[in-house]
């Protein structure tokens, strides 16, 4: 970037990075236009088309003319579907100020940020953690504070660890279950032992992101914070959405619960920024909400049988570690002895995760996220939510990449 740029932009926006997730995932887009067999694994976006009774709820609202401005809000139906969500699936009593829908769930993720944090506040992010918390937080002009919860200890944040990284400071704990990108699922008995510590500090906002909440690998009952601390209601905003559940990403409707307050702080940021979330969208998300819940179940199934077939290739490749995952579409092996052995063979040039991600997509035609992007250098993330054949040929070439 030119001196003349630097000094026209906002320090603001200098301080964060384009989303890692969305630039590989253009340059081998880029790649594949000029002709390149180029199999993408970076995107997280689910390989099935948005169920039909979803689609045909959209048609039908557009041949109803709800095509005109919502309450910035949402609209009071798909609320409803959210409220009644909240209370038959996870056991949480919500009002209808209490709820909000954005436009995605990164929306509402921007707009609590903005709502609640001011500079020289700390938000705590145990990492790996999803792209965009961290640059969020300094959109916000606060400070992230990354805890470092590595493959040893299975990608979760310890209570020791909570305990010791809160100070005055700190206004926010992000919490991601099941995580993206590394599909860890906190156990109840794991969320009360997170939830004593935090009862101790009542200054402290919890925010939960539950976009992967019904891709569940395993079949065990999910829980969030909420859950093993009810105590903590008043302070906690708990978020979700269509995208992953329903394959709606490209619908972009997210949505949050949490005290009015803070809900209604949301609401006057969005109504300066995009107003309502599209209305045609809202009208198909309280249909993916309201109705059968059956058609989750086959892509679900899909990811189970791909995530053990990935999982256990990894672990049968040189200088590779993978854990199983307990939800999300997404497999995140440990890859620092295969990068040092790359490096000291003189495959690439540095012994970074980038210089790892580079050399698969530059010398092998496969994209990869590297662990770096999510605070974990030395890892990568790859999505299988695509085809078993387009898998079965990455990771054969990933595993020639790495012989």
């Amino acid at each position: 970037m030119s001196q003349a740029a630097a000094n026209v932009l906002s320090a603001r926006v200098l301080s964060i990075k384009e989303s890692p997730t969305l630039a590989i995932t253009a340059k081998a887009a880029k790649y594949k236009s000029e002709g390149r067999p180029i199999i993408g694994l970076a995107a997280g976006e689910p390989d099935f088309d948005t169920p039909q009774h979803i689609k045909d709820a959209a048609k039908a609202a557009i041949d109803a003319g709800y095509t005109k401005y919502t309450p910035v809000s949402g609209i009071p139906a798909l609320k409803k579907a959210i409220v009644n969500k909240f209370k038959n699936e996870n056991g949480f009593d919500y009002a209808l100020n209490e709820v909000i829908v954005g436009v995605g769930g990164k929306q509402t993720i921007f707009n609590l940020c903005l709502a609640v944090l001011n500079p020289q506040d700390e938000v705590i992010i145990p990492a790996p953690y999803w792209v965009s918390y961290a640059d969020i937080a300094m959109v916000a002009e606060a400070k992230p504070v990354i805890l470092e919860c590595g493959i040893e200890q299975g990608f979760k944040l310890l209570p020791a660890q909570l305990e010791a990284a809160i100070n005055a400071n700190t206004k926010l704990v992000m919490f991601n279950s099941p995580s993206n990108p590394t599909g860890a699922v906190y156990t109840l008995d794991e969320l009360k032992a997170l939830g004593e510590v935090l009862l101790k500090h009542p200054h402290v906002l919890v925010a939960t992101d539950d976009m992967y909440e019904h891709v569940n690998l395993t079949g065990e009952k999910f829980h969030n914070i909420l859950n093993a601390a009810p105590g903590l209601k008043d302070r906690c905003i708990v978020l979700n959405g269509v995208s992953k559940a329903y394959s709606m990403t490209g619908w972009r409707i997210g949505y949050a619960a949490g005290p009015a307050y803070i809900i209604k702080a949301m609401e006057i940021l969005q109504s300066q920024s995009t107003s309502n979330p599209a209305s045609i969208s809202q009208y198909a998300a309280e249909a993916a909400l309201s109705g059968s819940q059956d058609c989750i179940k086959p892509m679900v199934a899909a990811f189970r049988e791909r995530h053990t077939y990935v999982v256990n290739r990894f672990n049968a490749m040189p200088g590779l570690s993978c854990l199983m995952a307990g939800g999300a579409f997404y497999a995140f092996p440990d890859a620092r002895q295969a990068i040092t052995s790359l490096h000291q063979t003189g495959k690439i040039k540095q012994a970074t995760d980038m210089a790892l991600a580079e050399y698969l997509l530059e010398e092998h035609n496969v994209a990869v996220v590297p662990g770096s992007a999510f605070g974990a250098e030395g890892y990568f993330r790859i999505s299988f939510a695509t085809s078993m054949e387009n898998l079965r040929e990455a990771l054969d070439r990933i595993e020639k990449a790495l012989n």
